[in-house]
């Protein structure tokens, strides 16, 4: 642990040795305060550099409004605090994003709140503020590399948080949290805690908690370490994206052709340097999730096949070319109608989406203790229904889909994952619905099957405050009778 002198001095070095800031650069710099001690630091330090760099210091506070008396609480505190330092405070609620983002039930969650955050510092930057701080220290970034190493991802995953992205900066990378309080101890400053952060119910709680404390028992520095990974990973990505770059320059088919690739020299290119390249091809199509720069990989070897990423995009081999295709949507699915349901989930009631084959869709999120006092709840009701804070912190960009190739599922009361195609096989799914069948996916995982319910692990129990039900009804009589689900 750093005394506040030393994490001063550490902080003005990363800032420089980063360019995150520049003596005599004029710079309208917000910090993004919290209220908790990573934030309050950050806060302190930048207002004791302002001297040396010269940047116009504010600050900017979000009431997300998820957690009442103690949100209202948070805020009055980052008030008073900033009228103490002499530091300009901008608020955000809720209600002033509503164009941006959807104003939330009870039940929203992380993913919902970091939304609103980001949609604030970026009307933050519309108003004429030119870059935001935030407060991310080594522990986060530590926290980061290993859900991204436990969920699968490659280099460009394991450089972590990188100390600028656009207008954010991270001056505090370079501190652990045993250094940002002691920055607070220090100069007299308190700090809030955050609740929520003492449950176990987020992922990433669970690192804080349970993991980092026991890669710490075994070496001290372990953040440090990880953080300090998360930089060489970087590097490392950094090199390869240029040798990458210069690959498909060179495979390009033609200058007048953009999604075409000569095979010779990408079969023939270093493995890092190829699956470097594979991942700049399918990032702008979906999350370019490892399991798909394998199978790109594999394709590129094989030098015939196809690749499907999306219900639209496929990467196929033949002739000795590489070649991106983009098709209509499969199996008549919408792509307006898929999006819909992210935001079936943020209203708060139930909605009814159309889906493929004359099905229609309902969800809706509920209170754990609420339908189960009014009326007989069927076995079939039970495995449509899911823990919906369980499902919304531990999984990213749920989207409402047909399968793709490389998808997985985890049926429930096995705790085994196998290939979606295994498991259709397994089931008796008849091939003519294998292409329709609606599936609740995050990234190639699949939540939620039709007919099937949620996945191992998804389940409702004693601990649980919100629900999610799923419910897939068929339109005609004779569906219904022919239905696979039911």
């Amino acid at each position: 642990m750093k005394n506040e002198k030393d994490c001063r001095a550490a902080v003005r070095d990363f800032c420089l040795q980063n360019r995150l800031l520049c003596p005599g650069q004029p710079l309208r710099l917000a910090a993004a305060v919290s209220g908790g001690a990573d934030s309050m630091a950050l806060l302190l330090l930048l207002r004791a550099l302002q001297p040396e760099f010269g940047y116009t210091l504010s600050a900017c506070h979000v009431n997300h409004g998820l957690r009442g008396g103690a949100a209202d609480r948070d805020e009055a505190f980052v008030r008073q605090a900033c009228g103490a330092l002499g530091v300009p405070l901008r608020v955000f609620h809720a209600a002033e994003l509503a164009d941006t983002v959807d104003v939330p039930p009870p039940h929203a969650g992380e993913d919902w709140a970091r939304r609103l955050r980001y949609a604030c510092f970026e009307r933050l930057c519309e108003e004429g503020i030119d870059a935001v701080a935030t407060a991310h220290t080594a522990n986060d970034q530590a926290e980061t590399l290993l859900l991204r190493l436990a969920r699968g991802t490659g280099l460009h995953g394991a450089a972590g948080i990188r100390p600028r992205r656009g207008c954010y900066l991270r001056p505090l990378l370079c501190l652990n949290r045993a250094d940002t309080e002691a920055v607070c101890r220090a100069a007299g400053q308190t700090w809030v805690t955050d609740e929520t952060n003492e449950t176990d119910a987020y992922a990433r709680n669970r690192l804080r908690r349970a993991a980092l404390p026991a890669l710490q028992s075994t070496n001290e520095a372990a953040t440090e370490n990880l953080a300090r990974f998360c930089e060489k990973a970087a590097q490392a990505d950094a090199y390869f994206a240029q040798k990458a770059e210069a690959l498909l320059m060179d495979a390009r088919l033609s200058d007048t052709d953009p999604v075409c690739w000569r095979l010779e020299p990408l079969a023939a290119a270093d493995a890092p340097i190829l699956e470097t390249a594979l991942h700049r091809l399918a990032a702008p199509v979906r999350d370019p999730e490892e399991k798909y720069i394998r199978l790109l990989a594999q394709l590129v070897q094989q030098g015939s096949g196809a690749v499907q990423l999306t219900g639209k995009v496929r990467f196929c081999a033949a002739d000795g070319v590489l070649r991106q295709e983009t098709q209509a949507e499969s199996a008549g699915w919408d792509a307006d109608a898929a999006a819909a349901f992210t935001a079936a989930l943020q209203a708060g009631k139930p909605a009814r989406m159309p889906l493929p084959g004359g099905k229609t869709l309902t969800a809706r999120v509920f209170p754990a203790d609420f339908e189960e006092k009014i009326q007989v709840v069927h076995k079939k009701d039970l495995k449509n229904r899911a823990d919906y804070a369980r499902i919304t912190t531990l999984y990213t960009s749920l989207v409402l889909r047909a399968r793709q190739p490389g998808d997985r599922f985890r049926p429930a009361g096995r705790g085994l994952s196998k290939p979606l195609r295994k498991w259709m096989n397994e089931a008796g799914v008849p091939n003519e619905l294998r292409d329709t069948l609606p599936l609740l996916a995050s990234g190639s995982e699949i939540l939620w099957v039709c007919g099937e319910g949620f996945a191992d692990g998804l389940a409702p129990d004693t601990e649980s405050r919100w629900i999610l039900h799923l419910d897939a009804e068929i339109e005609t009589q004779e569906e219904k009778t022919n239905e696979y689900a039911r």
